[in-house]
């Protein structure tokens, strides 16, 4: 008899064992959809349009650039604008076109503010 009830206490033990464990994988991701939406919000959103000027990042590594270089080249033209962040730009002095990721950019000038005002 005192074997059954420890038998059947101990299934009562993994049960809520595994219960508690399941809460613990709820509560990580709560937690998780919680962080991701603070870090979401914190986020630059950049917006280009057709038009506009931008300075582009100087991604490549050169060595002893020199203390008051810049990072940023340009400014180009925005010629256009495609889906998941590439941005198609013109170089006026050279008139040839390149892409590049609008994370290297920044906007310089906005065409559209500079007729309106």
């Amino acid at each position: 008899m005192d074997l059954e009830s420890s038998g059947i206490e101990r299934k009562l033990q993994l049960q809520e064992l595994e219960e508690l464990r399941l809460e613990a994988y709820e509560n990580s991701q709560l937690y998780k959809e919680k962080t991701k939406f603070v870090h979401d919000r914190g986020l630059l959103r950049k917006h280009f349009e057709e038009g506009d000027r931008v300075l582009l990042y100087k991604a490549h590594f050169t060595f002893k650039q020199g203390k008051f270089n810049t990072h940023w080249d340009g400014p180009y033209i925005v010629m256009k604008v495609h889906n998941f962040g590439i941005v198609e730009l013109l170089d006026e002095e050279i008139g040839t076109r390149l892409k590049a990721n609008g994370h290297l950019l920044k906007l310089h000038i906005r065409i559209k503010n500079l007729l309106n005002s």
